[in-house]
Formats: C-alpha cells, structure tokens, sequence
C-alpha cells in the first residue's frame, strides 16, 4: 500500500494480527486416564487455582462484592508456579499439573476482530493532499490487482480484502446524487412550467440555471490556481483568508450545486414573469415593438434581480472564510453556489435577450404563414 500511487507512505499503518503471547495448558488425556482423573476435574482445579471460584458474597450496606477463592499470587504468577498446581486422584493422592498437561506460551493475535462472520485486520491509510478519495482507492486497488498477476502479492485462499470507510460513503452518496440532481432540475422544470404554463419560457428560465451551473465549475477550477486572489490586503493573504486550495468533486461540493440549482432559478423567474406580463399590456406587433418591451421589462427587473443575487453572495462570503468544525464540508459547499451566483447575474442579460429571439422567431413565422395564405 506505501508504493501505490496518490497514497501517503509515512500514513499507512496495519494491525498487529499476531504477536501477543498466551498461556496454553494441553491436557494428555492418556496421563489422565493412567490416574482415573476426568477431564471435567482437571479443567476445574485449574480454573479455581487460577481464576478463582466465587464461593460467597459479602454484603457492605448497598454494596455486594463476591469472595473467591484461588492460589495466592506467588503460586500462579509464573509458568513454573503452575507446573505445581495439584490435581486430586479419587484414590487421594496429588498429581503436579506438569505431569499431566503441557504448558507453554504460544504467539496469538492482539484482539480477535470480526465482521459479517469473518475474521478481519485493518489496514489504516490516507491519500496525498492533490488527490481525491475514490481516485487513490481506485490506483490502490489496480497497484494490487497488478502485484497479485505479477505474483509478487500471494493471496491465501479463503483471504479477501474489501476498501471501505470514508470512500464506501462517498461511492454510496454518489450513486444517491447520480438520482436526486436528475430528479432535482427534473422537478424544477415542471414547478417553472406549471407557473409559466409555456415550454419555451420554461427552458429559457432552465438555460439560466446552466449558466450558473457552469459558474460554479470555474469558480472550483479558480479555487486549484496558484495566481487567483494571490495578494494581500490589511495585511492578510487573500488565498489564506478564503482557504483557496484545489477542490474535488466530493459529496459536499455536488450538494452545493444542488443548492445553486434552486437558487439560480430566481433571477429567471423575477425577469420572465414581468416579461409575460410587459407582451401581455403591450401586444407587440412588429420587431421593434418586442425589443422595446423586452427592454422596459429588463429595466423594471433588473434591481429586484440583482438584489436576489446580492444578498445570496454576500451571505456566503462568511461561509467561505469560515474555519473550525464542519468548515471543511460547508466551504466547499457554498463555492458551487458563490460561483454560481456571480454567473447568475448574467441571467438578467442572457433570460431577456433569449426572450426577445423567441418573440422576434415566432413573429416572422406567422408573417410567413400569413403570406403564404394571401392570394396571388
């Protein structure tokens, strides 16, 4: 694992399986039998002599603690102590241990893991700092698959390994996200149409959200270059103060997008609803009459829509600079949403001018189609 690509080799660390010592006591059962000794007696005059036999307990007000009986702590304190230990005949007589069980100290595992029925040991590791999770995960896995080929890694047969921990529950919440963004902007599609009852604004509205989207991307590539914000101002390193390093797509950052894609939507929706409403009191007829109401109704809505998107950039600032416990799922969280919402401004340009195509588009159908019924 210290050779594999992207992962860090002073980080990686293994259980100890083996290596613990421990007391085995190996009855013979043919010195036993020699003696007319049971098993059963010789198990139980070395679990008293060692361990003890709760015989009764004393009672101190409240308070119960049980009374045992056993050897004192010189007589089982060492191996040869317990080489002496007796074991009563039924004819009387006292056999020493030794004569009847081997004892020796054998090498056993530090703590007996399992999983799923299974026997298992982990292998603890961490990745480099310019590397994702699933991406090391994924270069360990073939750097181990490529030494098993190569037959310099032997796998014991009824030996496996599984990767898991943080990367198990990015793989989970990935394959969570791959259905709730679909669904997401699929359900935001229909609220728009349900309220504009037409596909073209919808669409218009959801192109909006695209260029935000694509906001987001720049300000995560933005965040990986080492020039971006690289000054210092009172004092302070912009870079340092906003935490800029290069971030990967983790959970938290597709969570932002989520996030943006709601917000986005706003600035569309102020715009095309005073749209709808400007086409309706005004009934353009000709090229001219559709751009000046495009225009007026730009006018009217673009402080309602730049005050949508200030407030939300400036309520993420704070998150950005944000450090501590959970800053490092909220920071790349908000810069998704922060780039996203700086693109969103364009919507108060791209929503209208798109508008405007589609009225002019529309209106020059049905001149063609009123000339081509015109008698000649």
């Amino acid at each position: 694992m210290k050779k594999a690509p992207g992962v860090k080799a002073d980080m990686v660390f293994a259980d100890r399986i083996v290596g613990k010592p421990y007391l085995e006591i190996d009855i013979n059962r043919k010195a036993i039998a020699r003696y007319g000794i049971a098993l059963k007696q010789v198990q139980h005059a070395i679990e008293v002599a060692v361990g003890g036999m709760p015989i009764t307990m004393t009672v101190e007000g409240r308070e119960r603690y049980p009374v045992r009986v056993r050897y004192m702590r010189e007589f089982r304190d060492e191996i040869e102590s317990l080489d002496k230990i007796l074991i009563p005949t039924p004819k009387g007589a006292q056999i020493p241990l030794i004569q009847l069980a081997d004892i020796n100290y054998v090498r056993g595992p530090q703590v007996i893991k399992s999983e799923d029925t299974f026997k298992m040991g982990y292998v603890l590791f961490d990745k480099q700092s310019d590397w994702a999770e699933v991406d090391v995960v994924e270069s360990a896995q073939h750097h181990l698959n490529e030494r098993i080929k190569s037959g310099e890694l032997d796998v014991p047969d009824g030996v496996s390994y599984a990767f898991a921990g943080s990367y198990k529950n990015q793989i989970r919440a990935s394959k969570k996200l791959a259905v709730v963004l679909p669904l997401a902007l699929v359900l935001i599609f229909l609220i728009l149409f349900f309220q504009f009852n037409k596909v073209s604004t919808t669409l218009i509205v959801n192109i909006g959200i695209f260029v935000a989207w694509s906001g987001g991307f720049v300000m995560l590539w933005l965040y990986g270059q080492s020039w971006f914000l690289n000054f210092s101002m009172f004092g302070e390193n912009m870079r340092d103060l906003f935490q800029m390093h290069p971030v990967n797509l983790s959970v938290a950052v597709w969570v932002g997008f989520l996030a943006l894609f709601g917000i986005a939507s706003d600035n569309g929706v102020i715009i095309s609803t005073y749209l709808d409403q400007s086409f309706k009191e005004r009934k353009p007829r000709t090229i001219q009459d559709v751009r000046e109401a495009v225009v007026f109704a730009g006018e009217r809505r673009i402080r309602p829509a730049m005050m949508t998107a200030a407030t939300t950039i400036l309520a993420l600032i704070p998150v950005l600079m944000s450090t501590g416990r959970g800053a490092d799922v909220m920071v790349p969280m908000a810069i998704p949403s922060f780039g996203g919402m700086i693109f969103a401004i364009l919507t108060t340009f791209v929503v209208p001018i798109l508008y405007a195509w589609w009225a002019e588009r529309k209106m020059n159908m049905n001149h063609a189609e009123a000339n081509k019924k015109k008698p000649r």
